[in-house]
């Protein structure tokens, strides 16, 4: 960071000194790769965000672990100092906020003032709705009634997080404080931007901010509201254990060989099959390779599916499903709707498939490589024997060719 004082602007542009060029671009072509686009977007989504001003983010919270913002504040590209200070303006956050209480209150009242049609409104946590919602108050007011009284005044709301997006944790049975999430609480009239996980990917969230500001329009959503570029794909289509699962081979316990070779997870009750996210393509904590949660070896339990994630028993092996066309629909969800983009299962089958309860695979032993060495060697044999006596032929009938 440059410089011992750090004045804030309201434009994006005025902060680019504090931000090496590089890192900027780089923050931006990571962006760029999150949503699918093709590499030279990431200079346009720059030029796009270096023309305007620093978007107002309210963040409010319900029923949450703070999770959702702890993910956020780990991301590399950028940096948190960056990324709250340089490229988006969190008037009010009750996690970052600098003011507290009455305070705080007051700086979040004043920016829905001022930013009306404007801000992005972020929530993060299920919200509590039995009772009147006096499960979760702030500032001596029901989580409800705050969010019911702030999205109206909103350009965007994005629902982060499994318990935003679709109740998550609180709302498991038996829901004891009748917990929903942002859209269900606000209704249909509004277009809720979901971004599940636990937690979500922190890069799904700020592309998706960066796409609103590039584009000025919403990213394409699938029928539970989510992002296409970041859940079009179930988990398993990328995993990169899949060949072992169309191979048949598959860990039966925790550190036992199959496990330790990294093969597949399912026995072990993985859920990539029916989960929708690209854990597998961008990763967490921009630490390299396999960090994700099937890479350092534990299975997907399915945080970001509702009726998957803390919902099905994580010992219980996922449903699977193939389409007999790739890409084609063949399974409905309730009610014969098909899933916005495709189907609701669209696992692609593999070339051929393992018996799935078959012996698991195993490399060659010394006494089958001593045989096949010695069939090889047969064979190159018999090759050479064969070429040299059709050498010796061809020689002969020249010769005969010649005395005539």
């Amino acid at each position: 960071m440059k410089g011992k004082n750090r004045a804030l602007s309201p434009t994006l542009p005025s902060h680019f000194g504090l931000v090496t060029r590089r890192d900027f671009l780089k923050f931006c072509a990571v962006a760029a790769a999150s949503m699918g686009l093709p590499l030279g977007m990431g200079v346009k989504i720059a030029e796009a965000v270096a023309a305007l001003k620093r978007p107002p983010v309210i963040w409010l919270s319900g029923q949450e672990c703070t999770g959702c913002t702890e993910t956020l504040l780990r991301s590399t590209h950028p940096t948190v100092e960056h990324l709250i200070l340089d490229l988006i303006s969190v008037d009010y956050h009750e996690t970052l906020s600098t003011p507290s209480g009455a305070l705080a209150e007051e700086a979040k009242q004043k920016s829905i003032s001022d930013n009306k049609g404007k801000f992005i409104l972020v929530t993060e946590g299920a919200i509590p709705t039995k009772d009147g919602g006096i499960y979760c108050k702030i500032g001596g007011r029901p989580a409800m009634e705050i969010l019911r009284e702030t999205a109206p005044s909103a350009a965007a709301v994005v629902a982060l997080g499994s318990c935003a997006s679709w109740g998550g944790l609180p709302a498991t049975e038996p829901n004891p404080t009748g917990a929903k999430s942002t859209q269900e609480v606000l209704g249909d009239k509004f277009k809720v931007i979901n971004i599940p996980g636990c937690p979500p990917n922190p890069y799904n969230f700020l592309s998706t901010v960066l796409y609103i500001l590039t584009f000025k329009k919403l990213p394409d959503l699938d029928d539970k509201g989510r992002p296409l570029f970041a859940y079009r794909r179930l988990i398993h289509e990328g995993c990169e254990r899949r060949p072992h699962f169309d191979a048949g081979r598959f860990a039966l316990a925790f550190d036992d060989d199959g496990h330790r070779r990294g093969w597949c997870l399912y026995k072990l009750g993985c859920k990539g099959p029916e989960t929708y996210n690209n854990c597998p393509a961008i990763l967490f904590g921009g630490v390299g390779a396999r960090s994700w949660p099937v890479g350092t070896g534990s299975p997907c339990f399915g945080c970001s599916e509702k009726g998957v994630g803390f919902t099905a028993p994580i010992p219980a092996m996922a449903k699977l499903e193939y389409s007999t066309l790739t890409g084609a629909p063949y399974k409905t969800e309730e009610g014969g709707k098909v899933r916005a983009g495709g189907s609701a299962l669209r696992l692609t089958p593999p070339t051929s498939f393992a018996p799935i309860e078959a012996p698991a695979g195993h490399g060659a032993s010394v006494a089958t490589v001593g045989v096949l060495a010695g069939l090889a060697g047969a064979a190159l044999g018999a090759g050479a024997m064969t070429a040299m006596k059709l050498g010796k032929k061809k020689s002969g009938s020249e010769e005969e060719a010649g005395k005539e």
